[in-house]
């Protein structure tokens, strides 16, 4: 399956505005119905969480867990997804990004 990348501040706004939360204590997912039968991905990690290398790094890590998750795990079409980095994400390896990753879609309902 495709991911579709969702890029524009508007498209990151509406998700937020409209979407709903859930969290654990690395991440943040935002998820809103877009009536369409893809998924897009959207991924944001602030400033605050560290330089731009280890920020590029989470991004990588989010994006190709989410990826894997997709295809294997069977998650459910129509959705834009938005994950937020929280600081406690920092110099964490990617087997504890993935299972809060995989934590947060669950905790959403998005698996088939």
């Amino acid at each position: 399956m495709d991911v579709y990348r969702i890029k524009k501040n508007a498209e990151f706004r509406a998700v937020y505005k409209r979407g709903k939360s859930f969290s654990n204590n690395l991440l943040v997912l935002y998820v809103y119905m877009n009536r369409k039968n893809v998924n897009r991905l959207g991924v944001s990690v602030s400033k605050k969480v560290g330089k731009s290398v280890v920020r590029n790094r989470i991004k990588r890590l989010i994006k190709e867990s989410f990826r894997l998750n997709s295809d294997y795990m069977k998650v459910e079409n129509g959705y834009d997804l938005v994950f937020i980095a929280r600081k406690a994400s920092n110099g964490k390896s990617y087997v504890e990004i993935n299972n809060s990753v995989k934590n947060l879609i669950k905790k959403a309902g998005l698996y088939k």
